[in-house]
């Protein structure tokens, strides 16, 4: 057993040791001492380390080959705080949003509408109207939803400047969770590449519209293989370089292969890695990769899962029939798949004091349950952890996407604070607000009073 490290991998229930945890404990230490954690007022927050971000872009841009005209999308849904979009922008990422909010914080991070994909299943027409007005690049979901990008860009006295695509769906199945699998052969994303007479529709599609020069697909996420993904990528270049044969000139000139990078939520190591992403790529798309097609990739929880925690007080502990439980601030509020789905979405548990050092003692099992009132708000359940004690911090791991930045209002708790995190060559941790935590006040007025 790691004398450093207290985190349970959710398959084994036992302890594992990680490289990573003595940064974890130095971030949240500095967090307790400089107060954003206080048993006395802020119970809870979420942290994101930005230099292990800028090493995970970094690890993204170097695994696909420098010959590939690439942009790297983050899908905005992932952690939508303005700040941490405006950080990715910084790194040289584009943005992928999925509704007129969404857009909304992608332009007031800065990126440029060029750098920016507008992907959503119900895009109205104001919304469209609004996207190709600005020039940010769409996919359109449906034939319906071609209808109208014509209408509108038809009634338009110039040419928009968007880059326009049709999303497809390759059904090639799922994977084991089936709310992240979009290729089914009944997804609610893209035109079914494989029902009957789909194909020649899409291809008098592209035909009847010159504009038209992007294919766009998304396999799925999390619960979903790297040679799955890949096979769905593989039918939408299949299915371009068709649409350029059939056509006779090269007007599908670019591919958005979605994201969907799995997430290893069992322990500190980064697998599959991006470049176990393009490697699947090359096995299955070669032809991605001839200089035929520009690219755009929309990775969200890939890039910043794991390179955010979130940590949160204890604030009771007791048994119940011969099972302790420890009643802390972070639930279903800031963990919502996880309380809700807790077998495909378990989360590692880290266990501190109140300094924020990691404890040490023998593990006892326990369930970790959070403050909201009802009997399923449980983050971990028969859990060996060190023994959990009031005033004790907890840390639920990998939980830098889809978690604290994208709350669930029930009980009308409010929203915790989001603090960005550096640490100098001298080991000083330095704390950036990216979203304060909400008062009382707010919370009332956005409840109408």
């Amino acid at each position: 057993m790691s004398p450093d490290v207290h985190a349970v991998d959710p398959g084994r229930c036992g302890v594992i040791s990680s490289q990573v945890a003595p940064r974890r404990e130095l971030i949240l230490r500095a967090a307790v001492q400089q107060r954003l954690l206080d048993p006395d007022g802020a119970l809870l927050a979420g942290f994101v380390d930005f230099d292990a971000v800028a090493t995970r872009v970094g690890s993204l841009h170097s695994a696909f080959p420098s010959s590939s005209q690439v942009l790297h999308t983050f899908a905005a849904k992932a952690n939508c705080l303005v700040p941490v979009l405006s950080e990715l922008r910084a790194l040289g990422m584009g943005c992928e949003v999925a509704s007129p909010g969404e857009l909304a914080q992608a332009l007031a991070a800065g990126f440029a509408p060029e750098q920016i994909v507008f992907d959503s299943p119900a895009k109205t027409r104001a919304e469209l109207r609004h996207a190709l007005d600005l020039g940010v690049a769409v996919n359109a979901d449906n034939f319906q939803e071609l209808d109208r990008i014509g209408e509108i860009l038809k009634a338009r006295s110039t040419p928009s400047a968007s880059r326009i695509g049709i999303r497809i769906n390759p059904q090639v199945g799922g994977g084991s969770i089936a709310a992240m699998s979009t290729a089914t052969a009944t997804s609610k994303f893209g035109i079914a590449l494989d029902d009957q007479g789909s194909q020649e529709r899409l291809v008098r599609a592209y035909r009847e519209r010159p504009y038209l020069n992007w294919v766009h697909t998304h396999v799925g996420s999390q619960g979903v293989s790297l040679d799955l993904i890949a096979q769905g990528i593989a039918k939408a270049v299949a299915f371009a370089d068709g649409v350029n044969a059939e056509l006779g000139r090269r007007q599908v000139t670019g591919i958005d292969i979605g994201g969907g990078l799995p997430v290893n939520f069992t322990s500190d190591e980064t697998a599959p890695g991006f470049d176990d992403y393009v490697a699947a790529l090359h096995e299955h798309a070669p032809a991605l990769f001839t200089g035929g097609y520009d690219i755009v990739t929309e990775f969200g929880r890939a890039v910043l899962a794991k390179d955010g925690f979130t940590a949160a007080y204890v604030e009771y502990t007791k048994t119940s029939g011969g099972r302790r439980i420890a009643i802390t601030h972070a639930g279903a509020q800031v963990a919502a798949r996880t309380v809700f789905m807790p077998d495909s979405w378990p989360l590692r548990i880290g266990v501190h004091d109140p300094s924020g050092a990691h404890k040490n003692s023998e593990p006892v099992v326990q369930d970790v349950a959070g403050p909201c009132c009802f009997a399923g708000d449980l983050v971990a359940t028969g859990r060996e952890l060190p023994l959990l004690e009031p005033g004790d911090i907890v840390t639920l791991l990998d939980t830098g996407a889809y978690y604290f930045s994208t709350p669930f209002h029930y009980n009308s708790l409010p929203e915790p604070a989001v603090y960005g995190v550096r640490v100098d060559a001298s080991g000083d941790v330095h704390f950036q607000v990216l979203r304060p935590a909400q008062t009382i006040d707010q919370l009332l007025a956005r409840h109408g009073h």
